[in-house]
């Protein structure tokens, strides 16, 4: 006897089995391919911020201009190009979206190193930005699709690992490679790889039917128009909640990340090279656990507590506020190392959830559409203006240093900026020193005032937890 179709217009008939797609190890392949394109992605996205003082003193920049070059630069089209590739994501073969973004992106940032000018190297950032938007809205579609609901936070969160571990690789190859040669080779030879990458993952990895891994009988509506899609998240609370906290989390986070490398060269006389082995390195892989944490306390969490995946985040970035404060407040590179280790594992707890809760309030054919206005936010409010914010900061509470010094009438911050070693002999050595306390002193200042803004993201995240279960489509338990 054939069976009546009840399904109410607008909605299909969903291929939703509940079971993961493809066998154990092939999904394993796929998700150890799509993380280690995210990493290529964080590493081309992170590396101008590792070269942060090369660049600043070659084309003598403030801490804001750098903050526009390394931040806003790349988030205003990543941001602006992200929602219209999502929607394309939502009907198109996703795997060609992500292999066509990964070669965009890895010739754009191998172009910033023959980059003349600070201009041309914006430029350039903006088309980084472009490529990199191709990449998290489709492949967070795709990890939902191999996997079921119960095994998401997990996937999602080794897939976010690419954040950190980008983060990681780019300290680790990029300064060294600027300490042998000049910053400009690291940016060649850290992009040029990302072409092959970007062929392997056209060929080897499948496209699965949208909506598979769902469990049976989870609606899923028939492609919609942008206007529809947004009229449906506008009711969804949780939805919005999350971009809060993720937003405010974001330009926290990368506030920070753009000056880490500026703060310790400057305030522990560090080399790049130093800065970034003793330093970056350990906190990068600190930040990994945290992503990995995040997922795995999750995924055990949610069969007693359904909303562990947005109170354990804010928790975490509640709790990372003493860390960070006093760890940028240290006056040893290891007395930093140790406050900043345990911040970064509890603020990065809130990383994978972002994206398990963004896909999880809305059907299979909206997921990387909703994935993108996140992300929109996230990265122009985040990307885009933390940078900003924080060189603004740190450009302000330099000029107020110099100020107070027994040069303000004959020194300016513009006057501070350039090679140490130059600078003594342009201006002097004492008024060289002032400059170097200015500067070290300004992105301290900067970088405490700023943390504190975890605590708003984890207000957002607890706030999160007390609707969430009512919003989700596919139970977490």
């Amino acid at each position: 006897m054939a069976a009546t179709n009840t399904a109410q217009p607008g909605v299909a008939q969903s291929n939703a089995t509940g079971m993961p797609y493809g066998t154990p190890g092939y999904r394993g392949y796929v998700l150890f391919t799509l993380t280690l394109v995210y990493t290529l992605n964080f590493i081309d996205r992170i590396l101008i911020q590792i070269l942060s003082e090369p660049i600043i003193n070659e084309f003598s920049l403030t801490d804001f201009q750098f903050g526009l070059l390394s931040g806003f630069g790349f988030a205003l089209l990543y941001t602006i190009a992200g929602i219209p590739i999502a929607r394309l994501a939502e009907r198109a073969n996703r795997v060609r979206i992500i292999a066509v973004s990964i070669v965009i992106w890895s010739v754009m940032t191998a172009l910033c190193g023959i980059a003349g000018s600070f201009l041309a190297l914006l430029a350039f950032r903006v088309g980084v930005g472009i490529g990199e938007a191709g990449l998290t809205p489709p492949a967070n579609s795709l990890i939902a699709d191999y996997f079921p609901p119960r095994s998401r936070a997990r996937a999602i969160a080794i897939f976010a690992m690419g954040i950190t571990l980008g983060s990681v690789l780019a300290a680790a190859f990029g300064a060294p490679i600027a300490e042998a040669f000049t910053w400009r080779e690291a940016f060649i030879i850290l992009g040029v790889p990302g072409v092959l990458i970007g062929v392997l993952v056209w060929f080897s990895i499948k496209e699965p039917p949208r909506g598979y891994s769902d469990p049976p009988g989870t609606p899923r509506l028939e492609p919609t128009g942008f206007a529809a899609t947004l009229k449906g998240l506008l009711s969804n609370k949780s939805y919005w909640l999350n971009i809060a906290g993720a937003a405010t989390s974001a330009f926290t986070g990368y506030g920070l990340v753009a000056f880490q490398t500026s703060f310790f060269v400057r305030n522990f006389e560090l080399d790049l090279s130093q800065a970034a082995t003793q330093l970056v390195i350990p906190l990068g892989i600190a930040a990994s656990f945290g992503a990995f944490a995040g997922g795995y306390l999750t995924e055990k969490l949610s069969g007693r507590f359904a909303t562990a995946v947005a109170w354990l985040p804010g928790i975490g970035l509640i709790a990372s506020v003493p860390f960070y404060w006093f760890g940028f407040s240290a006056q040893t590179p290891m007395a930093a190392l140790v406050l900043l280790i345990p911040a970064g594992i509890l603020h990065y707890l809130y990383l994978g959830a972002q994206y398990t809760i963004c896909q999880g309030v809305v059907d299979a054919r909206s997921r990387a559409t909703s994935i993108a206005i996140m992300l929109f936010a996230a990265n122009l409010i985040g990307y885009g203006l933390g940078p900003l914010a924080v060189g603004y900061l740190s450009d302000l509470y330099a000029n107020a240093f110099i100020a107070a010094s027994s040069f303000a009438d004959d020194l300016t911050l513009t006057q501070c900026k350039g090679d140490a070693a130059a600078l003594a002999q342009q201006i002097g050595a004492v008024q060289a020193a002032v400059c170097k306390q200015a500067s070290a002193e300004g992105i301290k200042q900067a970088l405490r005032l700023t943390a504190c803004l975890f605590a708003l993201g984890g207000v957002f995240y607890l706030w999160t937890s007390k609707t969430l279960h009512k919003d989700m489509v596919a139970k977490m338990n």
